[in-house]
């Protein structure tokens, strides 16, 4: 389900160590071409038709509600202006964060500066969203032989999603830039949250930056908000595995026609039903969920409420709280358990060992193989059903000759 076109009415409630009402990023970025104005000429000097204002309307009416789904879901205050066209910041000389390629013109801007592969962490209801046309710039990617096009898609809004795939989208990133070399441009469709965190990922676990190290340089060179906590859940379920336990939740009460749950694994775009159960007179959810933190909140007939029973977060600056649950294994060893923590904690870095058991891992088993669809994790730590949803719209897509 795409978060732009099935977001909720009722405004997400995120984290409340995240959702807070910051400045608007001030988004310092090169431009993938000239910067348009609000209105717009023809070659000539004349005014566009009516259709065409209306086009420019639509596009912009478009952006506008994206950034609004964006603030919401991401917690932070980001703009993105799709009708002004692709943008981008190099990160490191052979590194560029960007948006989305909006038609094969696009591809000749970056071949100019060195771009060897174009890295889409789309899915086609991004595409669909606005428009693009990604079979015309794959194709012509092809036709130009000097810049290789690839897709690993990562779903918009959903840290839950991202943390599951990074393992296997950075292995293909990793392998992608030692075949192809020069300049890599990552990109989403604004550039400023899956792209980022692809690129933050990389860097810590392949060039040697810690996390906030890469993260400061991320920033410093180009205002975005990766999602920190699905790295470091990342990282952590690469060096100790990507195991599950089992919660149940509850809400008692039987003068209700409805009660879901927003948040935990699906996101807060989404919704998952309860059962109600007429001898207990309540209504249960049981889901199975990977160790970490998951914050979710009820919607009774309806009404976002939180649960009395039930852990609640602190109140964030807008004084919203959520419920929360703690996963945790079982059978964890004393070990685990510790570097789980230091991984999960405020300044994680990684010794020389765990980047080169990262490493080896992302070059070896990062991307196992069937039927052109990618796994995150080793098979010996997921089932049959994990398997499934984890490659569920993960398809890899590569130029002939890579």
């Amino acid at each position: 389900m795409n978060c732009l076109q099935n977001l909720l009415k009722e405004p997400p409630i995120v984290g409340s160590r995240s959702m807070r009402r910051p400045s608007p990023l001030n988004l310092t970025m090169v431009r993938g071409g000239s910067r348009r104005s609000n209105t717009v000429k023809t070659a000539s000097g004349a005014s566009t038709s009516s259709a065409e204002s209306g086009a420019v309307e639509a596009g912009t009416e478009k952006s506008d509600t994206y950034s609004t789904n964006m603030t919401q879901a991401m917690g932070a205050v980001l703009t993105y202006r799709h009708e002004l066209g692709m943008n981008y910041n190099f990160i490191r000389p052979d590194l560029i964060v960007g948006s989305c390629l909006q038609s094969p013109l696009d591809v000749d801007k970056l071949r100019k500066i060195g771009v060897k592969t174009v890295f889409c962490l789309q899915q086609d209801p991004d595409l669909e969203y606005f428009g693009v046309d990604i079979c015309a710039i794959q194709e012509y990617c092809l036709q130009c032989k000097d810049i290789e096009h690839c897709r690993a898609e990562i779903r918009d809004f959903d840290a839950f999603d991202l943390r599951l795939r990074l393992p296997a989208v950075v292995s293909k990133l990793h392998k992608l830039v030692n075949h192809n070399g020069g300049v890599t441009y990552i990109h989403c469709t604004a550039g400023l949250g899956r792209a980022p965190a692809v690129a933050l990922s990389y860097m810590f676990w392949i060039l040697g930056y810690s996390l906030n190290e890469g993260h400061q340089l991320l920033q410093s060179k180009r205002a975005c908000f990766p999602k920190l906590e699905a790295i470091k859940l990342a990282t952590a379920d690469i060096l100790t595995g990507l195991s599950k336990n089992s919660i149940t939740l509850k809400w008692e009460s039987d003068n209700c026609s409805s009660v879901e749950i927003s948040g935990l694994d699906v996101g807060w775009g989404q919704i998952i039903p309860l059962t109600y159960d007429k001898e207990k007179r309540a209504w249960y959810l049981e889901r199975e969920l990977p160790e970490g933190k998951y914050e979710y909140k009820y919607i009774v007939d309806g009404k976002w409420v939180c649960n009395e029973n039930e852990k609640k977060t602190k109140a964030n600056a807008d004084g919203h709280v959520n419920n929360y649950v703690q996963v945790s294994r079982d059978g964890t060893s004393d070990e685990e358990r510790e570097l789980r923590e230091r991984l999960t904690g405020q300044n994680p870095d990684l010794t020389k060992e765990e980047r080169l058991m990262i490493r080896e891992y992302l070059e070896q088993e990062g991307l196992p193989m069937k039927n052109n669809r990618a796994w995150s994790f080793p098979m010996n730590r997921l089932d049959g059903e994990e398997l499934r949803n984890v490659t569920k719209s993960c398809d890899i897509y590569v130029n002939a000759d890579s």
